[in-house]
């Protein structure tokens, strides 16, 4: 009787832990913001971005020539990216982030 008591104390642990753990996850995901930007027919969308610390940012490259992102303060730069790749900084300050492609620089 006992050692049933047991796995019945340790299933419901179980249990319980899984129901949580949707709830930790979202909290998670809201502590870190992230931002998606669009490069696409020679531009960025957004051009600029103003984002608090922590934010990720992904550029993906929808165009069908290469491109690079290089922020104006050189905070970050990526390796050229072909059609559908993807870059990610996350920001350790918060602030505006300026950034360009440097094969394309207009």
């Amino acid at each position: 009787m006992k050692q049933i008591n047991w796995i019945s104390c340790i299933a419901a642990s179980i249990v319980l832990a899984l129901v949580a753990l949707p709830t930790v996850e979202k909290s998670i995901a809201a502590g870190s913001p992230a931002v998606e930007v669009k490069i696409d027919n020679f531009s960025f969308t957004p051009a600029i971005l103003t984002v608090k610390a922590g934010t990720q940012i992904t550029w993906t490259n929808a165009d069908d020539i290469p491109h690079t992102v290089v922020s104006d303060d050189q905070a970050f730069k990526s390796k050229v990216l072909d059609t559908d790749e993807k870059f990610t900084f996350t920001a350790s300050k918060p602030g505006t982030y300026p950034y360009f492609c440097s094969i394309h620089p207009r």
